[in-house]
Order: C-alpha cells, then structure tokens, then sequence
C-alpha cells in the first residue's frame, strides 16, 4: 500500500504541475486509466517540468476525450498545443472532431490545420470588438433592462458564432468593458432579486411579417440544437474505447459491418435512446437532464426513447416508485416509445449468462462480499474462478432452483484481475435474494446486476445511444467486454456531467433518508428538489427544461449550479403563467375614517403587469371598504428616508386603490401592541406618495377577508453542498419552513383549485422562497408570491 501511495503522490505533484487544481488532480488519480492516459500524455508533450493552465487543460482533454480510433495522430495533436497552434477548447474540440472522422489514415496537415482554425485564422482585437459591439446593439433592450444580471454567456455564444477561433479571454474582457461602458459601476440594485421580464402581447398578422424580416445575431447551432454532438446511428461501426488487458491484446470494441447492418435494418435507421430509472425513490431534478438528454435526443432526431426501468434489484423497489416515474415523466413533457423493464428480459439474460459461463467467461464464486472486497483490493483470484465449465453450470442452475441459500453463491464474470481499471475486477453478475419482484412476482430467485444486465438490455432494444453519467466512465470497458464477450451489438455510449444544485441533495439515499425519518413531509415536500416537490411548489416542466437545457450538455464533472439560475427561469415562466393577487400574510387593521362604514367599491387590479385597459380577462376584482389590511411589516411609528411603507402623518398609495394618510394608532392596554391604525384616504388621488403597499379589505362591513394557510419555504439546507459535509442533516435548515395558518386574502381566491397558481404582489424583496396552500392548492412565491 505505501508503494501505491508514493505513486499517487507522484502522479498528484505531476499533474499539479500543468495547472490542474488539488481536487481535479485527486479526482483524477481515483480513475486508473485516466491517471495511465495523462501521464502518457504529459511524458509525450514533454511538459514533465510544468506548462501553463491553459496548455495543462488541453492535454487533460487530450487525456481523456482522444479518439481511440486515431491514437497515432495523438503525438501531433501534442506538438500543435505546446507550440500554441492549438490553444483554445473550441479548437481542440474541432481537432478531435476532425481526428474522429479521420481515424488512423494518413494526417493531411493543411485540411487539419483548416478544420481546427490554424492555418493563417487570427482574429484581430478589432474584428472581436465590432462583432461584440453588434451583439450588444442587437441584445440592447435586454442588456438595459437587465443590466449585470445579463446572461454574459449567451453574449458570449453568439460572438463565438461569428469568429470561433477567438482567443475566448480576449472576448469576455470584450464584452465586460463594453457592458462597463454601457451600464457603468454595479449599483446595490443589480444584486437584488432581477426584474419581472414584461408579457409579451400577441402580434398583430401586420406585425408578424415585419417581425420576421428583422435582422438579428444568429444563435450558435449548438445553442439552437444541443444534440449536434452524437453522431448517427451509422457511423457506429467506429471503434468505441480501447480495453487494455494484463493478459492479452488490447481489446478494440466496435461493431463488425455485418452486426450494424442488421442493427440499422432493425431500427430502421432511426436513434434509439432510452431514460431507466431505478424504481427505489422519486425522480429528482438531476432526472430532468437524463430526461432531456435522452428523449430530446430521440425527438430531435425523429427517433424513439424507451422509458426502462432498471428494476434488478427487488428490495429496494416499490409499485408506488414505478407509478411515479411514469407519471411525472409525462408530466415533464415526454412521450415513451415503449414502456419496458430490465425484468422482461430475465429469461433472456440468464440463457446469455449461461452462454457465458460455456465461452469460459464466467464462474460460479462462494466468497462472501468482504472476502470479494479483499480480494479485489488486492488484485487476488478467487479460488473458485478456474473451476470447470461443467461444474459453473450445473451450481448456476442450483442457484436458479433455489437450492443454494442466500448470500453463499454469485454469478462473476472472469474479466480481469490484474487490470488497472477496478471496474474488471470479475464484477457479480448475478447474485441470489428471496425476495419477491415487484413486476416479475416470485418467478425467479436470482437476479442479474446493474453491471451485467444494462448494456445487454440496451443490446437487446437496439439502443443507438447509451447515455449516461460520467460516475459510469470508468465501467465503459465492462460494458464493452461483457458485449463483445457475447458477440452482441455494441450501442454507442457517451457520458455526461450529472446537475448538481447548491442547497440541497441529490443522493438517492440521502433523500430516502430525509424522508423516511420524517425531516420533510414525503417525497414531494416543496423544499426537495424532487420533480414533485418542485411541481407542488408551482414549478412547470416547461420552466424546469428552459433550465436544464440553458446548462447544455456538458461534460465538465464536479460542476455546482447556483439555485438562483434554476429560480431565474421559475420566475420566467411564471411571469407568463401565474396572475398576480393581493394577500396579507401578518394583517395590520386599517380603518379609513372618512370612508362611510356601509359603501363598497369594486376596483379593477391587474393580473398581469402590463394589462391593457380594454383587455377584461386581464383584471379581477377587489372590494374596497373603510377597514383594509396591510402587512404589519408595512407600519413603522418612527419615518425615515430610506422607508417607503405607512408612518403617523406619512402617506402611502394602496395599489389599484387611494392614497391613505395615517392619522392615529390605537394600541392595546400594554401600550405597546399596536391593534389597528386609523387613516384618512384621498378619493380625488392628487396625492403622490413614493410608497405603495398591496392590501386585502373587509368584502363587506364586519365580515373578515378570506382565511388562507401559507407556507413559506426557504432553502432547505445552510451550505452550498450539504453533500460533502460529514453529517449533512446537521446542516438542514431550522428556518426552513414556517407555517401562516390566517392570512388574508382577496375574494376571488376562494375557488382556487389544486394546481391553481398565483403570484402575491408584493414590491419590496421577499427574502424566501414560499409556497402557500388555499383550498389545498401549493405553490411558490418569490419576490411575487405563489399559491
């Protein structure tokens, strides 16, 4: 062990050397074969002694994203980053594409070096700052109103459109200096909370036309259709990865022409993807990426995405999971091919493991998980891995039978003991539970692996794309031997970086965790981010997809996305969908003195900001009476400068409503609880107070607003990434939740329904996330808040 910890520490001091940040650099010294390829990589560029972060970066995406199929271009590629040909990700990307495409044919150096922006593309300072100049104009109004909350990285997108070989600093010190001298120093407002994004009005058929004809920045084409990067399903006879054996030839996985041809008739030429959840939880956001990935791949493609669910593993897996999964997978907006499980294919999977065991490619083993994990950790044989074919056949068929009790027999693949990835160490492929299965009933005691029973399943539905996140890299090689062991089709497999958002946890276990011991109220408590948490929260798929598609389909691994971008594209959506209402969450009663007890007026507020006066639909009702409420918050007895809410002798407006004037504050016999305020309201509205306030009044003298229950909801965790944290349930919140059970609210929120949603006016900053619940209906608010 100490001999592996000096190579460790060795391989870390190396790859610190070419930039690479402590964590990366451990990160990357977990993965044995990345670690081999780096170090390959680093030796063949000759930067031993060090090189810049930029370069250093470069090889390790050489290191890890070369094609296989072109390895003996890789010493080229090298010399083109250190002599900084090649310095930017954009134009490795576009070397490796090329490469790709190339294989092991003979490199012609000028159709290389104009395929990845080297031969004699330079662009100029100039050229960058024209073409950003134009994006700003074209983006003006957007910038103006949105000032530093401006999304820089679509600036940045469309300016790499026009020049994608630009040195990317130089443009976003472009574009930060023009957005400098546009907007100029960044005030305390551009930190609060953005804008509300006004609705857009429907165009007149005149206007359409004109609309159309308007010149405007293209959108890059990965920015239009992200799923430009996966090949098609008829370039998959190229080699997939490189498996390299301690024992033999390295083994180069593709398909034969014969097998593709036969899966192309299959298919019809179409992509094939599927999304397989593991039925043991509720889907989380994390799930909405693989949805987008894989069924937006299909339906950009005009393919099919089968809904799988990966149910090999009966113990943790519940009817109430499956149901779930089909129905909120529905309600993001996806439309499975087919509807499958692993569990249809038992049958089939056990007649190919016993195939198998005859090709001498797997062996019945009786070691128990520790002395497995022993023997794995030190790269030692089990003693059972030699024993005879016959003898391996006739104990599967024990275990099948049930005649071998739990726990004292697996099904292991012989793959490779002395390899350097963990992951062909004679990985289980089956193992024996006397469990009944939840959709294959008591039909079968044994039950195949993750490992052994994925790729096979993708195998066998002709699956063109397996995608998957990048936590799987390192078992590509299993995927890939268990396959060509099998003489199966091979599909094409790409990983991607899993979402990560700050706050919360995404870890199966962890939210199971804080269910079952009751630290939130179920699976789809508003402050999970789970996807029926969310949707109970008010949030749509449509707002969830903006978000999900915005990230793109990256592959950089650790990456924290900030709440905050999920909550810019909530309040996008729901600035289109959710009308505006009025409700007091702390009432302070208001009597207005020179308003007469009896009279009600009927006033129009709108429910939506920019509410046309001919457009009924877009008003509703509110009574005004001589009592109203307005949140206690909204009364301070001493004024100053810097407040705009009601004071003694200040006025304010009540929005839709009067000007009010406080005159008198009645206490209560501690003379200190204040009990109402009395004011006087301007029915001519020639006074011009800076303050408004939104407020509920009696619907008739005597009778109390409508009663509503609100719950405010904040983050549900104190850190950023509770994950990483030793005991993560000591960082939960304690003020994650608060209950209102009596606020008042507007009449016409008596007939909410469930699944009703409205946002509360309010225009100072609400601080909290908040979900509030009037006849049972669940929602969000923001800075607007939610029912």
């Amino acid at each position: 062990m100490g001999g592996k910890d000096e190579e460790n520490e060795i391989s870390l001091e190396l790859f610190m050397k070419i930039g690479l940040d402590e964590r990366t650099a451990k990160n990357t010294i977990a993965n044995n074969k990345v670690t081999t390829n780096l170090t390959e990589v680093i030796n063949e560029a000759n930067v031993t002694s060090g090189c810049g972060k930029a370069v250093g970066n470069l090889l390790y995406t050489v290191a890890t994203r070369f094609p296989a199929n072109a390895l003996v271009h890789r010493r080229s590629v090298l010399e083109f980053i250190t002599t900084l040909k090649i310095k930017t990700p954009a134009q490795l990307e576009a070397a490796l594409s090329f490469l790709g495409r190339l294989g092991a044919e003979n490199l012609k150096l000028k159709e290389f070096e104009e395929a990845c922006g080297v031969a004699g593309v330079e662009v100029s300072l100039e050229e960058i700052e024209l073409a950003v100049s134009k994006v700003l104009e074209e983006k003006m109004d957007s910038i103006l109103e949105l000032r530093y909350r401006t999304n820089v990285g679509e600036l940045f997108g469309h300016v790499r459109n026009t020049h994608p070989w630009a040195d990317p600093k130089i443009v976003k010190q472009v574009i930060d200096e023009k957005l400098y001298g546009l907007l100029g120093e960044r005030t305390a407002a551009d930190d609060e909370k953005p804008a509300r994004k006004k609705k857009e009005k429907p165009a007149k058929e005149e206007d359409k036309v004109i609309a159309v004809q308007t010149p405007s920045v293209a959108p890059s084409e990965e920015e239009l259709n992200p799923f430009t990067i996966f090949p098609r399903p008829e370039e998959n006879i190229k080699v997939h990865t490189e498996i390299f054996f301690s024992d033999r030839p390295v083994l180069r996985a593709c398909n034969t022409k014969e097998m593709l041809e036969e899966h192309l008739k299959a298919t019809g030429s179409r992509v094939f993807t599927r999304f397989p959840p593991e039925p043991n939880g509720y889907l989380h956001i994390g799930h909405a990426k693989a949805m987008f990935i894989n069924f937006g791949l299909a339906k950009e493609r005009d393919g099919c995405c089968y809904l799988r669910y990966d149910d090999t593993n009966p113990e943790a897996e519940k009817k109430e999971y499956i149901d779930h999964i089909e129905e909120i997978v529905r309600w993001m907006g996806w439309e499975p091919f087919k509807i499958t499980y692993t569990s249809d294919y038992f049958q089939e999977l056990y007649d190919l493991a016993v195939e198998l065991i005859r090709r001498g490619h797997a062996y019945v083993d009786h070691q128990d998980s520790d002395e497995i994990k022993l023997y794995r950790e030190n790269k030692m044989n089990s003693p059972w891995r030699d024993r005879p074919i016959s003898e391996s056949l006739k104990l599967f068929d024990d275990m099948r039978r049930g005649m071998i009790e739990e726990g004292k027999a697996t099904l292991r693949m012989k793959q490779d003991m002395q390899s350097d990835n963990y992951n062909m160490y004679d990985l289980i492929a089956y193992r024996i539970k006397f469990t009944p299965h939840p959709h294959a009933g008591d039909k079968w005691c044994i039950y195949p692996s993750y490992d052994y029973a994925h790729c096979i399943v993708d195998s066998l539905e002709n699956i063109t794309h397996s995608l998957c996140t990048l936590e799987f890299e390192t078992r590509r090689a299993s995927y890939y031997w268990l396959l060509d062991a099998l003489d199966r089709y091979q599909p094409y497999v790409w990983e991607y970086s899993r979402l990560n958002v700050t706050n919360t946890v995404m870890s199966k276990r962890k939210l199971n965790r804080l269910v079952t011991e009751k630290w939130v109220d179920g699976w789809d408590d508003p402050r999970l981010m789970t996807l029926a948490g969310l949707r109970r929260r008010g949030v749509s798929a449509n707002a969830i997809n903006a978000f999900v598609r915005g990230i793109g389909i990256t592959r950089s691994d650790n990456s924290m996305i900030r709440l905050d971008r999920l909550e810019y594209h909530i309040r996008e959506d729901l600035n289109k969908t959710a009308a505006r209402t009025m409700v007091v969450l702390h009432p302070l009663k208001v009597v207005i003195t020179n308003l007469d007890g009896k009279s009600i007026m009927d006033l129009d507020a709108k429910k939506w900001p920019d509410a046309q006066t001919d457009d009924a639909s877009a008003f509703y009702k509110v009574p005004f009476t001589n009592v109203v409420y307005i949140e206690r918050s909204d009364f301070r007895t001493k004024d100053s400068k810097d407040y705009y809410g009601l004071a003694p002798g200040k006025s304010v407006l009540l929005r839709y409503a009067f000007p009010i004037k406080c005159t008198e504050i009645i206490y209560g016999g501690d003379s200190e609880t204040i009990l109402e305020i009395r004011a006087e309201y301007d029915p001519s509205k020639k006074t011009k107070p800076k303050g408004v306030l939104h407020w509920v009044a009696q619907p008739s003298p005597g009778v109390n607003p409508v009663k509503v229950e609100v719950r405010l909801f904040d983050k549900l965790f104190l850190s950023e990434n509770p994950a990483e944290l030793e005991n993560f349930l000591e960082d939960l919140n304690p003020r994650s939740k608060e209950v209102i059970p009596e606020a008042f609210s507007v009449p016409s929120l008596k007939d909410a329904a469930v699944g009703d949603k409205f946002q509360f006016e309010r225009l100072d900053q609400v601080e909290f996330k908040a979900s509030g619940k009037a006849k049972g209906s669940d929602g969000i608010p923001r800075r607007n808040c939610i029912v």
